[in-house]
């Protein structure tokens, strides 16, 4: 909660490598707002909150909290299948299998399920990022 990438890490890695950080926030961003418009055989979906949910989850998984937003929407939004192959994939990634692969949402498509591998990806990648550049800024001061 006190050191968020939009507000500090950003910032200090377009100090250190100019543009790498606005390549970064691009990134994160085009997999974070990534959506179909769907779920499962639903059209015209706004995804937004389910979206925010697992990239909380992630984040909540490694430490990272924010006071702005209401964790209940993880335990409304995320089954428990998905949330073990979340935790799974971003702490224990040889430990995936096949069979928790196919546990949560039986009824999606193999792209949602990808969707979802791209989302805790990049935000397992930018909490790992926020705790790396909170060491280095704590060394520069």
């Amino acid at each position: 909660q006190d050191y968020t990438w939009e507000d500090h890490g950003f910032s200090l890695i377009n100090r250190l490598y100019p543009d790498v950080g606005q390549l970064l926030d691009e990134k994160f961003q085009v997999v974070y707002n990534l959506t179909y418009h769907t779920i499962a055989m639903h059209c015209g979906v706004d995804t937004s909150m389910l979206r925010r949910a697992i990239w909380n989850y992630v984040h909540c998984v490694f430490g990272i909290r924010y006071d702005d937003y209401d964790y209940g929407e993880v335990n409304q939004l995320l089954e428990r299948n998905l949330k073990i192959y979340i935790k799974t994939v971003a702490c224990y990634p040889e430990k995936t299998t096949k069979q928790i692969y196919t546990q949560f949402w039986r009824h999606f498509k193999h792209s949602e399920k990808v969707h979802i591998n791209l989302l805790l990806l990049e935000a397992r990648m930018q909490a790992a990022l926020l705790y790396a550049l909170r060491a280095v800024t704590r060394y520069m001061t």
